[in-house]
């Protein structure tokens, strides 16, 4: 008998098969595994004078201020992004053809160019003009990363505001303006507020993409976290070799616990939203007034 619409329970057969293609996936991973921890015992990755290198101060101190630079370009970046992904949802959804083409070539035109490739020209752009630029030109690796970021990233958050404000059902739209509600009135006060809470988990994700994309930075030389591994990773020596796998693991654990992190805070939010008390209270109950006696 079937358990869903889109899913059949697994008969005694398929149990079994179940259960002998998990034992074997399970024992593959375990393998991969042991066969990793061989290889990195055989290339002398497991001594401990490898490891002891994070307990150097000055070690800790690039990790520290590595991340400290990552989470300031995200910061940035993250809140830039979420405020440009809504003005180019609303200019894409306005009724003015200009608008809503203009809106439209910028975000796919940015969407389609690959962030690295932007990254990189916006850097080169402001050491060109380095001396005009002011207060840009003083920061262009940070200033080029948060832009880049910026750009690619709210064209992606504009696509998921505008795919929430198309969900919001057409009868609410009709009723609002049957009230007298104005254009800029339906879009603030019924449209965005509603799709920003059923949207939120998509566009919180996407922030952690621009967290773990906040690594390209290396490339022009930011000095941000993978920048800090790699500089580490490059000038120090310990058994005649660099250690490269132990810092990129610890790196790479710091990234996860980061990401692991901000998609905690979107399941929270999450959670609390669906608690939220939203609505029209019903009033209380009262007891019934009694009719006075005609005189």
């Amino acid at each position: 008998m079937s358990s869903s619409v889109l899913y059949d329970a697994p008969g005694p057969k398929a149990r079994v098969r179940n259960r002998i293609y998990t034992v074997a996936g399970s024992l593959a991973v375990l393998g991969l595994v042991a066969f990793t921890l061989y290889r990195m015992n055989a290339k002398g990755q497991l001594e401990p004078e490898v490891w002891n290198i994070f307990n150097n101060a000055g070690v800790r101190t690039s990790i520290r201020d590595g991340v400290l630079t990552t989470l300031k370009v995200f910061a940035v970046a993250g809140v830039l992004s979420l405020v440009l992904g809504l003005l180019l949802a609303v200019a894409r959804l306005s009724e003015h053809k200009a608008v809503s083409w203009l809106a439209t070539g910028f975000i796919e035109l940015f969407r389609a160019i690959p962030l690295l490739i932007t990254i990189y020209a916006l850097w080169v752009l402001f050491l060109t003009y380095k001396s005009d630029l002011g207060v840009i030109g003083d920061n262009t690796a940070f200033w080029a990363l948060v832009i880049g970021l910026t750009v690619y990233n709210g064209c992606v958050q504009a696509e998921v505001i505008r795919a929430g404000v198309n969900a919001v059902p057409r009868g609410q739209v009709e009723a609002a303006y049957a009230i007298g509600l104005r254009k800029s009135q339906v879009m603030t006060m019924l449209l965005l507020p509603q799709a920003v809470r059923s949207m939120l988990p998509t566009m919180i994700s996407q922030l952690v993409v621009t967290l773990k994309d906040t690594s390209l930075g290396y490339i022009i030389t930011y000095d941000e976290l993978l920048f800090a591994a790699r500089t580490m990773a490059n000038n120090i020596i310990v058994n005649g070799e660099n250690p490269i796998t132990a810092v990129v693991i610890v790196v790479g654990a710091i990234y996860v616990a980061l990401c692991l992190a901000l998609a905690g805070l979107a399941t929270w939010i999450e959670k609390r939203g669906r608690r939220a008390k939203t609505g029209i209270a019903v009033a209380a109950a009262t007891e019934p007034a009694l009719a006075e006696a005609a005189d």
